[in-house]
């Protein structure tokens, strides 16, 4: 099967920002993940915005069987899906899209890069031991059948997961479905066979954190802000998915202000 990257843009109505941004989604999501808020909100004040989902995610295609992709081949179509645009971008890549734009950074420049609730540079270990503990049944059915669906495969592992408690039951439940499976050998790069190498990156970077993520800590976040140099800030009373909580316009202003001081 040939492979086709789907990626969603919305353009300002007038004359754009000098540096269109985009966005990078994590595991389990798709594109879909920027669409509600972000990309109408950064194209209407004023910027080019551009979203992929990875191979095997949301409605992109794949050559392979998902479980067998690697991180690196993420980073493929992140390079690919980047080089249709006349610009360079400012790269925004969330929890593993955080890690996807890590990996594209050591060999690749952009204006800047901002990194919401990303793997840290140390990986996942951490997060997979706090996962068996609470849910060893899922935990273990994921590895035996090298598939991570399991671990996001309910609206109560969703919200434990990804949302706050204050998200609509009716929220919940349209991003639940649009979850999907994961690539297993996707988690152990992510988990040691491919992390973050800091000295290999020259970037301007901003790094945001949400004080009640249950998949990576705020210690782990100030740890991965440290390791590049870069700025860092905890958003209060907000869980995982920073750009689908009810405070998300407080996390796009935070990169906007950045951005606009950024010489293009």
């Amino acid at each position: 099967m040939k492979m086709a990257l789907e990626i969603i843009s919305y353009h300002p109505e007038k004359t754009p920002h000098p540096t269109p941004v985009f966005f990078v989604h994590g595991a389990w999501h798709g594109a879909w993940c920027w669409e509600k808020y972000f990309l109408p909100y950064f194209a209407k004040q004023g910027f080019e915005s551009h979203a992929v989902s990875i191979r095997g995610h949301g409605k992109s295609t794949s050559n392979k069987n998902l479980k067998w992709t690697r991180i690196a081949e993420y980073v493929d179509d992140l390079e690919k899906a980047v080089n249709k645009l006349d610009w360079k971008p400012i790269l925004v890549g969330h929890s593993m899209g955080g890690l996807i734009v890590q990996k594209y950074l050591e060999d690749h420049t952009v204006p800047g890069a901002v990194l919401l609730a990303p793997v840290p540079t140390h990986g996942v270990w951490r997060t997979t031991l706090k996962i068996a503990s609470r849910h060893l049944y899922l935990f273990l059915k994921a590895n035996l059948t090298m598939s991570l669906y399991p671990l996001v495969g309910s609206q109560k592992m969703a919200r434990e997961l990804f949302f706050s408690e204050n998200m609509t039951p009716e929220e919940l439940e349209s991003y639940a479905n649009l979850l999907q499976d994961e690539s297993y050998l996707g988690f152990l790069d992510m988990l040691a066979f491919d992390l973050p190498k800091p000295k290999k990156v020259d970037a301007n970077m901003l790094v945001l954190g949400a004080e009640k993520d249950t998949i990576f800590s705020v210690a782990e976040i100030e740890k991965t802000a440290k390791a590049y140099g870069a700025t860092c800030e905890i958003f209060p009373d907000m869980a995982h998915d920073m750009m689908l909580e009810k405070d998300w316009k407080k996390v796009a202003d935070r990169i906007i202000k950045w951005i606009k001081k950024i010489k293009p």
